[in-house]
């Protein structure tokens, strides 16, 4: 496992706050932030970091299946794949599914992914106008808080893709590592930090569940589905911290490359 350094920058901008949003359809309808991280742990943004990490050239989301599948089609076949879950589940005729573990370099370097999944998907399309697109996942926190400690974006929202609108508890864990690692590096007073009451609840639930995240993982609602599939290895593989140093960044509306 590889281990990577913080950023020295220290976080020292008075005005930065950092709001932590459950769902796509919890945010704002009339405002964007400065710089809008996406998060879902099981599993989209952490088969992005992963793709990347294995050298595709791209991830391209879609919330639309039909819109995946016309895009694809005007792309060369031997640098696209189709991959997506409905469900938890890959979808039929689809090159992959949602799984971390089948982004390996023989199979994605080179290569665009046309990624469509049930949840994560919905909440990158909810921020893709914002100046800022990143996603973040457990797997590669520090490289998300090295970016935010270096560009030090007014307003980030740390956006959890849910489930079908409803809460997730693995995303806002993750929300939580990220929030209290900035805070451990900032000289920045709590209150004028935090922008929201969600920021202080998501750090609580990392920090009494930051030691067995596989458990928790486990346990939670989305876990119990891809249990259910024979997903065990995906739940250990987006489980761990801090073993990737990549981070997805949006080129263009739902474009993600590596930054």
């Amino acid at each position: 496992m590889r281990k990577f350094k913080f950023a020295d920058r220290i976080l020292n901008c008075a005005s930065v706050k950092l709001f932590v949003y459950h769902t796509p359809e919890s945010t704002p309808t009339d405002l964007l932030p400065d710089c809008a991280v996406v998060i879902d742990v099981l599993r989209a943004t952490t088969t992005i970091a992963t793709a990347l990490d294995a050298g595709a050239e791209a991830v391209q989301a879609f919330s639309n299946i039909e819109e995946l599948m016309r895009q694809a089609d005007s792309w060369s076949a031997e640098k696209c794949l189709r991959a997506g879950e409905r469900g938890g589940a890959k979808v039929k005729g689809f090159d992959l599914g949602n799984s971390p573990l089948a982004c390996k370099p023989e199979v994605v370097k080179g290569k665009r992914l046309f990624l469509t999944t049930t949840n994560g998907t919905r909440a990158l399309q909810r921020v893709e106008k914002s100046p800022q697109v990143i996603t973040a996942a457990q797997i590669n926190r520090r490289a998300a808080v090295n970016y935010l400690l270096e560009t030090q974006p007014k307003t980030v929202w740390m956006v959890g893709s849910g489930w079908q609108g409803d809460y997730s508890v693995e995303d806002t864990a993750c929300a939580g590592a990220i929030a209290k690692s900035i805070l451990q590096q900032s000289d920045v007073s709590l209150i004028d930090l935090f922008g929201n009451d969600e920021v202080i609840g998501a750090i609580a639930l990392y920090e009494r569940w930051k030691d067995n995240l596989l458990n928790v993982f486990r346990l939670c609602s989305h876990g119990q589905r891809l249990l259910k599939l024979d997903g065990d290895e995906d739940l250990k593989y987006c489980s761990q911290t801090d073993i990737l140093n990549v981070l997805p960044i949006q080129k263009e509306p739902g474009v993600l490359i590596k930054h």
